[in-house]
C-alpha cells in the first residue's frame, strides 16, 4: 500500500489521514487487507506503536475491522466521499447585526495596530511594561488559584474586588458608590456592549463625541444605534450642540477626551448633566486613563457631580495594568443595577474568578497603588522626553495638543492635508518608524493631517531617537 504522510502534526495523525484518504478515494477497496503493522512501520520508517495507535483509531471510527488470526481489513460498507463543492470565501450574513458589523469593522486593519518592521513605534494604547508588576501579579495569581472555589463566579463580580473598586474610585475619582453598584466586566468594550443591550433598541439615537474612540462607535453602530456626532472644542463636548430631539444615550470621555486629550470644563459637565436630567437620557462616562495626570491632581469624574442617577461610570484595570487582563468595572445607577447584572449573566455568566480574586488581593495589599505611583512617574518622564524631542527636532512642522494626561499626545502637521499625512506615515514606515493617523477616530475626518503619538511603550532614550528620526521624515517629505 502506497501512502504519503503530509508532514502536518503528530505522525499518528498523519498516518490516520493518509489511510482514510486511501479508503475514501477508492484506492483501497472494501474488504482489502491492510498491511501488517510491523511491515507498514518499516515501510514508513515510523515506530510500530504509531501504526498500532493509528489502526486502533480507524477501528474506533469504523474504517477498519479485525478478523481473528487473519489481520485487519477495510470495513464494509465504506461509501467513498463525494468531493464537496468549494466553500465560498464569505457567506452572506444571516442577521442585520452581522451586516452592520461587516460595514464598520475589519479585524485585519485595526486602527493603531503596530506597523510591521518598525524599530520605533509611537503606537498608542500600549501601556508601560513594568517587570516588577509582572512578578507581583504572578504571585497574586498563583495564590488566588489555590484558594478560589472551582465554581461559577457571581455574575456581577467578586465581592472583595467590587469593594476594592469602590474604595479606589472614591479615593482617586471622587465617585461615591457601594459594592452593590459595581459590576466587574471584561474591560470597557464589554461595558459599552452591555450598555447598548440594556438601554438601546435598533434605531435609537446615541450621541458620540467627534472625534471619538472607534471601538465605542463600532459597538453602538453594530447594535443598531443611530449615531449622532457632537463636536468638541477646547472645553470638551459642545453641550449647546446636543440634539433637540433627545438621544437615549450620550457617550463621553470627559476627564481625558479621546483622542484629543482635552478636559471637559465644569460648566460643560453641569450643562450635560442638566440636559440628561431634563430629557431623561443616560450618560456613558468612559474614564479610560484618568489616573495619569501630570500637571495637577486628577480631576474628579463626571459621575461625582451626578445627583440624579443618570451617569453609567466605567473604568478599566486593563489600561493601568495590562490589556491582556481584560477586567474593568461599571458603576451603575441603582435604577439599572438588576438589568445590568442580568445582561452580564446572559453574556458570559461572570468574569474569570481567579483573576478577580488575584486583583482584589493586589489592591488590598497596596501593590496596585504602588504600581500606579511608579507608572505615573515613569510616564511623566517619557512624556517630557517626547515633548522635548518634538520641540527640538520637529517644532516648526507641528502643532502639539498637550493634554497633560494619559499616555499619548495629539499633534497636527502644519500645512499638510490628510493625503500628505498618509504619505508621511508610509515614508516613515520605510524608515522603520511607526506613525498613526487620527483620521480613523472621526466619523467625518477633516482634510488635515494629525497623528496620535503614544509614549508608554518606549524608553526615554528610544523616544529621543524616535523623535529625531521623525524630524528627518518630516523634512524629507516637506511639501
Amino acid at each position: 500500500m502506497h501512502l504519503e504522510l503530509d508532514g502536518r502534526g503528530p505522525l499518528q495523525s498523519q498516518l490516520v489521514r493518509a489511510l482514510k484518504e486511501a479508503v475514501l478515494s477508492g484506492r483501497v477497496a472494501q474488504g482489502v487487507r491492510f498491511p501488517p503493522t510491523r511491515a507498514l512501520a518499516q515501510q514508513l520508517q515510523v515506530s510500530r506503536n504509531t501504526v498500532l495507535a493509528a489502526y486502533e483509531q480507524l477501528r474506533a471510527e469504523g474504517f477498519m475491522q479485525g478478523r481473528v488470526g487473519s489481520g485487519s481489513y477495510v470495513a464494509t460498507p465504506i461509501v467513498p466521499a463525494v468531493p464537496a463543492p468549494a466553500a465560498p470565501e464569505r457567506l452572506e450574513p444571516t442577521s442585520d447585526y452581522i451586516r452592520r458589523l461587516r460595514a464598520c469593522h475589519d479585524h485585519t486593519r485595526m486602527p493603531g495596530r503596530r506597523i510591521e518592521g518598525t524599530r520605533y513605534s509611537f503606537q498608542y494604547g500600549v501601556p508601560f511594561t513594568n517587570p516588577l508588576l509582572t512578578s507581583a501579579w504572578a504571585r497574586a495569581l498563583s495564590h488566588a488559584a489555590l484558594y478560589t472555589p472551582p465554581t461559577y463566579p457571581t455574575a456581577h463580580g467578586n465581592p472583595a474586588l467590587r469593594a476594592a473598586a469602590c474604595e479606589y474610585v472614591a479615593h482617586r475619582r471622587g465617585v461615591i458608590a457601594t459594592p452593590d453598584d459595581v459590576i466587574i466586566v471584561a474591560g470597557t468594550q464589554q461595558a459599552i456592549n452591555l450598555t447598548a443591550r440594556v438601554l438601546l433598541d435598533p434605531g435609537d439615537a446615541a450621541v458620540i463625541e467627534e472625534p471619538q474612540y472607534f471601538a465605542t462607535r463600532e459597538a453602538l453602530y453594530t447594535h443598531g444605534a443611530r449615531l449622532v456626532p457632537v463636536p468638541i472644542d477646547r472645553e470638551g463636548l459642545r453641550a449647546d450642540r446636543l440634539p433637540r430631539t433627545p438621544p437615549r444615550l450620550i457617550c463621553v470621555t470627559p476627564s481625558h477626551q479621546f483622542p484629543t486629550g482635552r478636559l471637559m470644563s465644569l460648566q460643560r459637565r453641569l450643562a450635560l448633566l442638566d440636559y440628561a436630567r431634563r430629557h431623561d437620557c443616560w450618560i456613558f462616562e468612559d474614564d479610560y486613563d484618568g489616573e495619569f495626570r501630570y500637571d495637577a491632581q486628577p480631576h474628579a469624574a463626571l459621575r461625582s457631580l451626578d445627583e440624579c442617577g443618570r451617569v453609567i461610570y466605567v473604568g478599566s484595570f486593563s489600561k493601568v495594568l495590562f490589556p491582556s487582563l481584560r477586567l474593568g468595572y461599571i458603576v451603575v445607577p441603582p435604577a439599572l443595577r438588576d438589568d445590568f447584572i442580568s445582561a452580564k449573566w446572559v453574556d458570559d455568566f461572570g468574569s474569570p474568578a481567579i483573576e478577580q480574586a488575584a486583583l482584589a488581593q493586589f489592591m488590598a495589599d497596596g501593590s496596585f497603588e504602588r504600581h500606579l505611583r511608579r507608572t505615573g512617574k515613569t510616564l511623566k518622564q517619557r512624556r517630557t522626553a517626547l515633548l522635548e524631542g518634538l520641540r527640538e527636532h520637529c517644532g516648526e512642522y507641528l502643532e502639539i495638543e498637550d493634554s497633560h494626561a494619559g499616555m499619548h499626545l495629539l499633534v497636527w502637521l502644519r500645512g499638510r492635508n490628510a493625503a500628505q499625512g498618509e504619505a508621511l506615515i508610509a515614508h516613515a514606515s520605510r524608515r522603520a518608524l511607526g506613525l498613526y493617523s487620527i483620521a480613523p477616530y472621526y466619523l467625518h475626518a477633516p482634510d488635515r493631517a494629525g497623528l496620535l503619538m503614544g509614549f508608554g511603550a518606549m524608553s526615554v532614550t528610544e523616544i529621543g531617537e524616535a523623535a529625531k528620526l521623525f524630524g528627518e521624515c518630516l523634512r524629507e517629505t516637506a511639501p
